[in-house]
């Protein structure tokens, strides 16, 4: 295990525990969160080393990078997946400039065959083998692996986006400032992230789905998101809703705890009703140089 030294936003080296978490997912290992005594970013400290994060991707329940069918819960998240595409591409188009496209961490390659079929030219990197092997088959795309991130060229891209990336980046504040180099002078970032501060994240706690240890690395708030990306020189411009996610982690969440499909509805609508006063469950954030 790796034991982080220094919060990965701003480098303090005082942390207090915050929260036990299951992996539910995978291996139903213990990890601890804990909480910047300076910032207040929320991390998973300690985490399994890089060359051994992998095995806690392997799991055929890990549908971010599959496209497994089995079960309500796999099904429904490839129906809604197939309904959003167009509607990311949509956000896009209304939000940034240029058609020059790096998707980090594209996975099988689904947005980034409906961003390319959309006319943009689309470049996506994947660490995970599997995955792109999967997006070459089914979707006619070449991923790049994550170390062809560090030799594209600085201001080549006007759009980065990471769907539900940036919570798994291994070196935060490295591939941050690599991503921010990359981008062009009008360039944008659309990071998509779930928020710790959701209805549905207080009501579940540690059993809530998308804390999703150790696979997600970090928690964040809309705070951090200003704070980690204000130290490249970006703002926050706007935050698009993720409405389907609060249903989705909720019925993660429910199955977790041994609840039932109506309990993670009414959680989920609870959840994006009360979105006004702690955002929603997962947020887009639209970062455009200051």
């Amino acid at each position: 295990m790796n034991n982080i030294s220094e919060c990965p936003i701003c480098s303090n080296v005082e942390f207090s525990s915050f929260l036990e978490v299951k992996d539910h997912m995978i291996t139903q290992e213990i990890f601890n969160i804990v909480s910047c005594n300076k910032c207040g970013f929320h991390f998973t400290n300690p985490i399994p080393e890089l060359d051994s994060i992998g095995h806690y991707y392997k799991g055929e329940a890990y549908v971010s990078h599959s496209s497994s069918k089995k079960g309500f819960i796999n099904w429904l998240y490839n129906v809604v997946r197939r309904r959003t595409l167009k509607q990311k591409v949509s956000w896009l188009r209304s939000n940034s400039e240029g058609n020059r496209l790096l998707d980090l961490g594209c996975g099988t390659g689904h947005f980034l065959r409906a961003a390319i079929d959309a006319g943009y030219q689309g470049v996506g990197i994947e660490p995970d083998q599997d995955a792109r092997k999967f997006a070459q088959s089914e979707n006619n795309i070449t991923p790049l692996p994550q170390s062809e991130l560090y030799r594209l060229e600085k201001g080549s891209i006007d759009v980065v986006s990471m769907w539900h990336v940036l919570e798994h980046v291994y070196d935060l504040q490295k591939d941050v400032e690599v991503l921010s180099q990359l981008l062009s002078d009008k360039g944008t970032f659309f990071i998509a992230v779930p928020n710790m501060n959701s209805f549905d994240a207080q009501k579940y706690n540690s059993s809530w789905a998308a804390y999703d240890v150790p696979r997600h690395l970090y928690h964040f708030k809309e705070t951090d998101i200003i704070n980690l990306f204000g130290r490249f020189g970006f703002e926050l411009t706007k935050v698009v809703p993720m409405k389907f996610d609060a249903y989705y982690v909720s019925m993660l969440s429910e199955k977790y705890i041994g609840g039932s499909m109506l309990k993670a509805i009414t959680s989920g609508w609870t959840s994006n009703r009360k979105a006004k006063k702690y955002g929603f469950s997962s947020q887009v954030y639209v970062l455009k140089r200051k």
